[in-house]
């Protein structure tokens, strides 16, 4: 599988991350077969919440991974914080105790990457500062960034952060592109042409921020799959056809569409079936051409001005 260097750090990830937010509904023994068929397949990057699962996903990680063949350094932990019950809390106080917390459940030193967990309205980026600042000097947390936030949102923090913000992980998927369809239908009056999240592509692009997609192959928000479902004729037509002629399966291809944007989109995929996370990775050995993208992206629903 393809590599990629997470925004301005060090860090080299495989393109495709796994994400862990089912965990939490398997068995230690049952996760060990999990994390070593996704180490077999390339994956080095798995993504933690302390949400997932009430924390209970970072657990049977912990204990999974005693069993695996790879040691803490061969692999790459992201986990997020700052969603509450019934609120968002981007307090020093709270990210520093949820640190704590994601470090002990997974009983490991450091992460290599701490996220926001969406957006707080009663942010006080001074605080962020100086729990970030406190993490990093501490060695608890290498790199930083944020989910699902647009860019003034990114800029308000930035101005008081120390250190670079390297990753922004929103919703994206081949039947979830409002950031492609605002860049698309620039000074146009139709559905697509309503700036949503102040071009979040861009921006990320000229600021070297990695964009991770989180539930790559739902639409809606978390509504289900779009894949085989008979409520997208469509979409699922064009891509059984498509996949047919490449001999690969119809994820493999809706992963590879994520893959072509030269934005060097990172999937997060939340599969926990280890045939469906190999069809998910072959998608790192396949390029879409441009009519290919495009005849997707129209079948998805989308016109062009």
């Amino acid at each position: 599988m393809k590599t990629l260097q997470l925004g301005t750090s060090d860090l080299q990830a495989k393109e495709i991350g796994l994400g862990l937010m089912r965990l939490s509904e398997k068995s230690p023994k049952e996760a060990e077969v999990i994390i070593q068929n996704a180490l077999d397949l390339g994956v080095n990057f798995f993504d933690h919440a302390d949400i997932y699962g009430g924390g209970k996903s970072e657990e049977v990680f912990r204990e999974a991974f005693k069993h695996v063949s790879a040691k803490r350094e061969d692999i790459l932990i992201q986990s997020k914080c700052g969603i509450r019950k019934g609120f968002f809390d981007f307090s020093k106080e709270h990210i520093l105790a949820s640190t704590e917390g994601i470090l002990k459940r997974l009983d490991t030193d450091y992460l290599d990457v701490l996220l926001l967990h969406r957006p707080d309205a009663l942010v006080e980026p001074e605080e962020v500062a100086e729990a970030f600042t406190q993490l990093k000097q501490q060695g608890k947390v290498k790199y930083f960034g944020v989910s699902n936030q647009h860019p003034m949102q990114i800029e308000l923090l930035k101005k008081y952060l120390k250190e670079d913000l390297i990753i922004n992980q929103v919703q994206f998927s081949l039947m979830h592109t409002p950031m492609i369809d605002f860049g698309l239908n620039v000074n146009m009056t139709n559905e697509n042409g309503q700036n949503r999240d102040q071009a979040i592509i861009e921006y990320s692009r000229l600021n070297d921020m990695t964009i991770q997609s989180w539930s790559p192959f739902q639409y809606g928000l978390i509504k289900g799959t779009f894949l085989n479902n008979p409520d997208f004729p469509e979409i699922n037509q064009a891509l059984d056809e498509m996949a047919e002629a490449k001999g690969v399966s119809n994820t493999t291809l809706a992963t590879a569409w994520i893959l072509r944007h030269p934005a060097n989109i990172q999937p997060i995929v939340g599969t926990m079936n280890t045939d469906r996370l190999k069809q998910i990775t072959k998608a790192s050995e396949i390029k879409l051409t441009r009519e290919e993208w495009y005849h997707l992206y129209q079948k998805a629903g989308n016109t062009l001005p």
